[in-house]
């Protein structure tokens, strides 16, 4: 009945959608169970005609040949199919069953045998086409149509695959946007939950400055970007298209969705090699029981060909064939419902098995942004004045840390207190100087003030910055009319969530966490420190970082979480990439093995619980299907009939198909518990 999953698509594409599509004509799971249907009508009705109505035995001949046609129709076709590739698959050794049943008068036999199969190659398909329908379903998900604003201000319908990079289109409330783009006026919250899994609408707001942010000068924030087949809240919005209908990101989610579904797992590779030595060995084997029943019992060629045929049957790996495919369908879809994007079942299944995980710092583990973390004045009265004058200066400054300190400290600066700096002058390494209220101030490190100070920066204060620096800070120092006014830390702070996350990930069986940054030691040590990983190393180029992923175990069990793009390198040369926050980076799609589709590491506990379910659905199915070949063999030997074996045959794999479905309802929660999202307040 199945087999390995790409072959089969492929043979089923053949054999079902030529011509049509599915659903059309003689094409698709219609029609496949409107023929098993009719198999198992005129099956019953050569059963009553055989044995209830004594009608004349061509007439139940004639109605056993009709559900041969009927219950044979797709398998000969997929047969066919295969054959062509070189292959023979269960389909083949079915029909080989049939016939030989027919060769020696058992139609009844061969005709429950086709029927049987028929019925329950309907049923798989039609149950793996739940798993695959949820995936076709992010497809509808986009309008065909948008609203474009003219240049005048008209607003014209347009079809979305005429949109263009540039285009303004009108959202309107409680609708569906057509594209990926930048908010460029009006609010509104839009659920993102089929595009990033997020199930609380996000705030939109309006960008600042458009243009910038369309030539991708700088990252667009996520409270001013929204993607297509995403639906809006109760606000209107005008949204500045970003990307064509077929480059936006729920496009490249379909696309590698359904290529996923092509890329096998390292169990199904073996399965299939397994295959092409286990049917022929089956052929061999039924030629054995064969000549044993003619030559060693001396049985009629006829009773030992029905034993051979039922054989057959009972030794024909349907469910080991589908096992490992329909539990890696499932599981890649649910993972995508979730906004997990895991490319194939081969990512999928070894992320399971990972024992060990490295992360990046910088946007993995923390914001990628630095805060205000501590402001400790020299004395406590001296605090507002700290405040005040650290603002001012870094007002007119255009250091890499200015941006995080005038935002952190706005709020605390006391109205009426607000100072004025002038003369503001960069020292490149060091600091600014300039004049606040008139009185010179100095903002910098400790080099500098050793510079400027003859007779050496008082103690306190350097026990102040020395403290600040072994938890990781960038520290800075602030004098103003030569009075030492304290200290500020700086710090690009851990996610909040990033704690109890590595506990889950603990939980779930990842015993060697650690943490590899191109940071320098002691701001990784202090990270991996206030999270509790097992070992940090800074200092690492790219290079490097490939080097510490070779010494965790390389591609043998070890998974790599980052950005994506610098630090792809690691990712290629681990078990598994996982980039975080794809949604909006094309680069990260295209590199990891398993994205992350919002910029939430909570869903990494998720998408190694689904890999670890997943396996272990994969290894009950492979049990199971063994077993019952294990069992089925034997009784067949000893005398059960082709219709009980063939009930057991198909059922089994019915069931396999069952238990794969499952992991559809893998629920998101447990792994969730008491993970926070929000970043960590200003510390006193």
């Amino acid at each position: 009945m199945a087999k390995g999953p790409n072959v089969e698509r492929a043979d089923r594409k053949d054999a079902h959608d030529h011509g049509g599509g599915r659903g059309a004509g003689l094409s698709g799971q219609r029609a496949e169970l409107i023929f098993a249907i009719a198999s198992g009508v005129t099956y019953a009705a050569g059963l009553a005609a055989k044995y209830l109505l004594s009608a004349p035995e061509w007439a139940a001949i004639v109605l056993f040949v009709a559900t041969y046609l009927f219950g044979g129709f797709f398998t000969v076709r997929t047969a066919i199919a295969t054959m062509r590739r070189g292959r023979f698959e269960v389909d083949f050794l079915m029909l080989v069953a049939a016939v030989g049943a027919a060769m020696v008068g058992k139609w009844a036999e061969g005709s429950v045998l086709l029927f049987l199969f028929s019925l329950g190659h309907a049923l798989e398909e039609y149950a793996m086409g739940r798993a695959q329908r949820s995936i076709e379903a992010l497809a509808e998900l986009a309008p065909s149509t948008a609203l474009v604003r003219g240049s005048n201000g008209e607003v014209v319908e347009s079809e979305v695959d005429q949109l263009a990079v540039g285009d303004v289109v009108v959202v309107l409330p409680n609708s569906r946007l057509a594209a990926d783009g930048i908010v460029v006026d009006g609010r509104s919250a839009v659920d993102e939950s089929s595009v990033t899994g997020e199930s609380i609408p996000v705030e939109k707001s309006p960008i600042g400055d458009p243009t910038a942010a369309l030539a991708g000068s700088a990252p667009v924030p996520e409270i001013h970007r929204v993607f297509a087949g995403t639906t809006n809240g109760s606000g209107a919005m005008d949204v500045l298209v970003t990307s064509r209908a077929k480059d936006s990101t729920l496009a490249r989610v379909i696309t590698m969705v359904r290529e996923a579904d092509t890329q096998k797992s390292p169990t199904q590779r073996f399965i299939d090699r397994f295959q092409l030595f286990f049917v022929p060995a089956v052929l061999a084997g039924v030629l054995g029981v064969l000549a044993f029943g003619m030559f060693a019992l001396s049985e009629p060629f006829a009773d030992s060909f029905y034993r051979a045929m039922v054989v057959l049957v009972a030794a024909s790996p349907c469910a080991l064939a589908i096992a490992t495919p329909s539990a890696v369908l499932a599981g890649v879809a649910r993972a995508a419902q979730a906004g997990v994007l895991a490319k194939g079942g081969g990512p999928l299944e070894t992320l399971g098995r990972v024992r060990s995980m490295a992360f990046d710092k910088t946007g993995t583990l923390t914001w990628g942004q630095p805060r205000v973390t501590d402001i400790v004045p020299a004395a406590e009265d001296l605090r507002e004045e700290l405040i005040t004058t650290l603002f001012a200066v870094e007002s007119y400054s255009d250091h890499p840390l200015a941006t995080a300190i005038t935002r952190d400290l706005a709020v605390l600066v006391p109205a009426g207190a607000e100072r004025t700096a002038t003369s503001v002058n960069s020292v490149t390494g060091r600091g600014v100087t300039a004049l606040v209220d008139g009185s010179p101030a100095e903002v910098g490190n400790h080099t500098m003030f050793t510079e400027l100070e003859a007779d050496g920066v008082p103690t306190a204060v350097i026990r102040i910055a020395d403290g600040l620096h072994q938890r990781g800070r960038s520290t800075m120092i602030v004098r103003r009319g030569g009075v030492y006014l304290g200290v500020v830390g700086v710090m690009d702070t851990p996610r909040a969530e990033a704690a109890p996350v590595i506990a889950r990930l603990r939980a779930l069986g990842i015993d060697d966490i650690v943490l590899i940054s191109g940071d320098n030691q002691r701001v990784a040590d202090a990270v991996a420190a206030d999270m509790g990983l097992d070992a940090a190393h800074g200092g690492l180029l790219p290079e490097d970082k490939v080097t510490m992923i070779g010494k965790l175990g390389g591609r043998d069990g070890t998974a790599m979480v980052g950005d994506g793009v610098n630090d792809a390198p690691a990712m290629v040369n681990s078990s598994v990439g996982i980039a975080m926050g794809a949604g909006g980076s094309a680069v990260a799609l295209e590199t990891a093995d398993v994205a992350l589709m919002v910029d939430d590491i909570g869903r990494l506990p998720f998408a190694v619980g689904l890999s670890r379910h997943t396996a272990r659905i994969i290894r009950q199915n492979l049990a199971f299907s063994l077993l019952i070949v294990a069992a089925l063999v034997p009784a067949t030997l000893i005398g059960l009939p082709i219709g009980p074996a063939v009930f057991i045959h198909e059922g089994s794999t019915l069931l396999v198909v069952a238990n794969a479905l499952r992991l559809l309802r893998f629920r998101r929660g447990a792994e969730h518990e008491g993970i926070d999202h929000e970043p960590r307040p200003l510390a006193a």
